[in-house]
């Protein structure tokens, strides 16, 4: 019979006794990197393509046939096609910290184990579909898959911060029903413009790649369509921030909201009428991320939050069921 290692026994206890068991600045500080590496995955990934690098790196899972990393004979476009791969090991690192960060507290705050496991879940998915891109050569069909799975852990992550922060979700509503029914009906309008914008963007000129084919819809057409439910977004936000300074309500997240489309609507405007500078269409990208974050945070207002003392039990209480 093996003989356990009393050092790497000690060493294993050492370490789980460092992870937390209540929300402290490491677990705050963590979940703000994980939100920040999903935005920022976003921009890198917008200049691959606006950068014509979609194919910098033409293979998957290697950079090429022989290597991990760009070589020198791929020139820039293999720099940041690979740089946009090496976000993602850092990206890997952070959920995993975050994970362990609230892994002794799986018992009381489930809700932020189980996000936690969901955005690492994610990680082979994402890595999946970046390479099914590569592989299909740029299918924009596939490369807007790959941008509306980032969205969605952008809102998973706003939820993760936003839970860290305000505390586990509450039983009660916090706002009037015709307020929700408002906020949940205007989160659905921001979906479809996100959706609707995927499919301008893969009918228009930033395909990553000059051989890559586009969907086939008229930009000048999927333009106007876009603005249809970006102008409604709009109007039904400006809605919610008068209905909050009416009743009362919390106005910082609906005003985040309508600052964030304010600059969506400015910077949409300004790259169509400026042929679509690159710059302009990656910031584009990465406002999109933020309306959804933004969205999200209206949405989690709509219930009340318990607080941090009325949840956690004592930590020498808990402790046995936590191992």
């Amino acid at each position: 019979m093996s003989k356990t290692d009393p050092n790497a026994t000690g060493l294993l206890s050492r370490a789980w006794s460092w992870l937390p068991t209540t929300v402290d600045r490491r677990v705050r500080i963590v979940v703000w990197a994980s939100f920040v590496c999903q935005v920022l995955l976003i921009g890198t990934g917008g200049a691959v393509r606006l950068t014509g690098s979609g194919l910098g790196c033409p293979t998957w899972p290697r950079c090429t046939a022989d290597s991990f990393v760009s070589t020198p004979e791929m020139g820039i476009h293999g720099v940041i096609e690979f740089g946009n791969r090496l976000l993602t090991f850092v990206l890997t690192a952070v959920v995993i910290l975050a994970f362990l960060s609230v892994l002794r507290m799986r018992r009381v705050r489930r809700e932020l184990f189980w996000l936690t496991f969901a955005q690492g879940m994610s990680i082979p998915l994402q890595a999946v579909l970046g390479g099914i891109t590569v592989l299909t050569g740029l299918n924009p069909y596939i490369v807007g898959a790959h941008f509306l799975v980032s969205i969605v852990l952008v809102a998973l992550t706003t939820t993760l911060v936003y839970r860290v922060l305000r505390g586990p979700r509450g039983h009660h509503a916090a706002t009037p029903p015709g307020y929700a029914v408002l906020a949940r009906v205007t989160a659905v309008v921001v979906l479809l413009t996100v959706v609707v914008g995927i499919l301008t963007t893969g009918a228009g000129p930033h395909a990553g790649d000059a051989q890559t084919p586009r969907n086939g819809l008229a930009p000048e057409v999927m333009e106007h369509v876009h603005s249809w439910p970006a102008y409604a977004t709009l109007l039904l936000t400006v809605a919610l921030v008068a209905w909050t300074v009416r009743a009362g309500l919390p106005r910082r997240f609906p005003l985040l909201l309508l600052g964030v489309e304010l600059a969506q609507v400015a910077v949409g405007l300004l790259q169509a009428r400026t042929g679509l500078p690159p710059v302009l269409v990656g910031t584009h990208m990465v406002l999109a991320a933020l309306l959804v974050a933004a969205m999200t945070a209206v949405l989690l207002t709509l219930r009340n939050d318990q607080a941090e003392d009325e949840l956690e039990p004592i930590v020498a209480a808990a402790e046995p069921a936590l191992r």
